[in-house]
């Protein structure tokens, strides 16, 4: 099967997967022959995106901000659900130290983060 080759290639695929959608649904057969173009253009444009603009892991510091945002979290309200000093959190928080043992063990309980994420593992 081909590839796309250029940003050009993508910018069209992506016109083209565009201008698909609204005419096909979950209803539409396998077989039909824009279904058919819509998942090959799809594939190909995702294929491109992968080697063309693939997503890092995210760092512990992006993932202990997520946490914190969805549990409405501030820093110092991190630091007493943990039990230490917000400047402790912030050092974190920001990359400058890592946690203790027990702080790693502490956030992934409290924050409900996989322990190998923590661990960096």
């Amino acid at each position: 099967m081909t590839r796309i080759e250029n940003e050009a290639q993508y910018m069209a695929a992506i016109a083209r997967v565009e201008e698909l959608l609204p005419i096909t649904d979950e209803d539409t057969p396998l077989d039909d022959k824009n279904m058919v173009e819509l998942v090959l253009l799809s594939n190909l444009v995702a294929d491109y995106d992968e080697v063309m603009y693939p997503i890092g892991q995210p760092s512990f510091m992006d993932i202990i901000k997520l946490r914190m945002y969805e549990m409405g979290l501030t820093q110092r309200g991190l630091a007493e659900l943990l039990g230490v000093s917000p400047s402790r959190v912030n050092d974190i928080v920001s990359g400058r130290s890592d946690p203790t043992f027990k702080m790693a063990r502490d956030i992934s309980k409290k924050l409900d983060i996989d322990p190998a994420i923590v661990l960096g593992v």
